[in-house]
């Protein structure tokens, strides 16, 4: 299902309009789900990071065993000539994406020389300013990477954060909060997590169960550069209770205050606040 109206498709080295059917039945990536992709946005007529999102899903092909078959700078290329295709001033989504059609020696393994490439781009509007989400706990953890292709932005990967999601929305909150095995908070189930304590910055630090966000990279590297003091650090549920404002980072929506995680409610802060205009202020002049 796409996640927008307008959609154009790049296959075999052309732009077709349209969700263009691209896998067959019997695709190795069809039925043994070794599809990795990507996602960067365009909104207000910039791509930030698009260079860095494009770079991280060859990382991604090659490490669940599939060739990266266009280069980061074609990839980029190939995306803003997409983009064209949209109206001036359409705010999309812009989607890479790798799988194999052919099994390996060992039929379950992915044969890296039958490695397909395809990019969608979608309209798909930035939500508004003041958008904010709720999170619930729930019973499912992160994998680790003896369990999972955790780190790889594999698509087989969501329909465990899926799951998360029926369990929390079935509770009445929008997304979930997720721990590690251990009992660590790691991210949400779509998307990094930050808390705000003392006028001071905390995220998770990457631990091999979550990706380290391109997103959360450059808000809490925007943050550091302008005067705040952003420690990456192992943080349990407790923490997140005792803090003064939460929210999420993420390509989808970049930054999401957090009004609420189960009984404890939030308002959004001057952190979060500030957080959006860096970005917005780095991405418009990037």
């Amino acid at each position: 299902m796409a996640v927008g109206k307008n959609i154009w498709t790049y296959f075999n080295g052309n732009w077709q309009q349209g969700n263009l059917a691209v896998m067959g039945a019997a695709d190795h990536g069809m039925w043994l789900g070794t599809l990795v992709f990507d996602g960067a946005r365009q909104f207000e007529g910039v791509t930030p990071d698009l260079d860095s999102h494009c770079q991280r899903i060859n990382q991604s092909a090659v490490a669940m065993g599939l060739k990266a078959t266009v280069t980061t700078e074609n990839m980029v290329e190939i995306a803003l000539e997409g983009l064209k295709n949209l109206p001036v001033g359409t705010p999309a989504y812009i989607r890479p994406m790798y799988w194999s059609t052919e099994s390996g020696p060992a039929i379950v393994d992915a044969d890296a020389e039958s490695t397909q490439f395809c990019l969608c781009i979608e309209d798909l509007p930035m939500p508004p300013a003041d958008a904010s989400t709720t999170l619930g706990t729930t019973s499912f953890v992160r994998p680790t990477l003896q369990t999972a292709m955790v780190n790889t932005k594999a698509a087989c990967l969501y329909p465990h954060n899926a799951r998360m999601l029926r369990e929390v929305n079935n509770r009445g909150f929008k997304n979930a909060i997720v721990c590690d095995s251990h009992g660590n908070v790691a991210e949400s189930a779509t998307s990094n997590l930050v808390m705000v304590r003392d006028g001071e910055v905390f995220t998770p630090v990457p631990n091999g169960t979550f990706l380290n966000g391109i997103t959360r990279q450059r808000i809490t590297t925007l943050l550091s550069a302008d005067g705040f003091k952003v420690h990456e650090t192992t943080l349990g549920m407790e923490d997140f209770r005792q803090a003064d404002e939460v929210f999420l980072t993420g390509n989808a929506t970049k930054i999401t205050p957090v009004s609420q995680i189960e009984d404890k409610n939030y308002q959004t802060g001057p952190v979060a606040r500030r957080s959006r205009e860096l970005y917005w202020d780095w991405a418009l002049s990037s």
